[in-house]
């Protein structure tokens, strides 16, 4: 059983969370950050599903890993279609 954890938007992710999943971190991280969108309260939830992490910010944008293709998947809310991330 792998426990989750929660940090600041802007803060650093746990070193197991896979390199793509970081850097849909960081791409979404800077999309808040190009629309000036204060986000200093916010903070990233990581749990695990079926032994593979699942990020949430607390707008309820949600990066899920896909460690088939090594890839994230970003869904932000009110948007029905994810965004890939490599």
């Amino acid at each position: 059983m792998q426990l989750g954890t929660r940090w600041p938007v802007g803060g650093s992710a746990p070193d197991r969370v896979p390199s793509v999943v970081v850097a849909a971190i960081e791409a979404v991280e800077d999309e808040l950050d190009a629309l000036d969108v204060d986000a200093s309260t916010w903070r990233w939830t990581l749990t695990w599903l079926e032994g593979r992490p699942v990020v949430e910010l607390d707008d309820g944008t949600v990066i899920t890993y896909h460690p088939d293709e090594d890839t994230a998947t970003v869904s932000q809310p009110g948007n029905s279609e994810p965004d890939e991330e490599e």
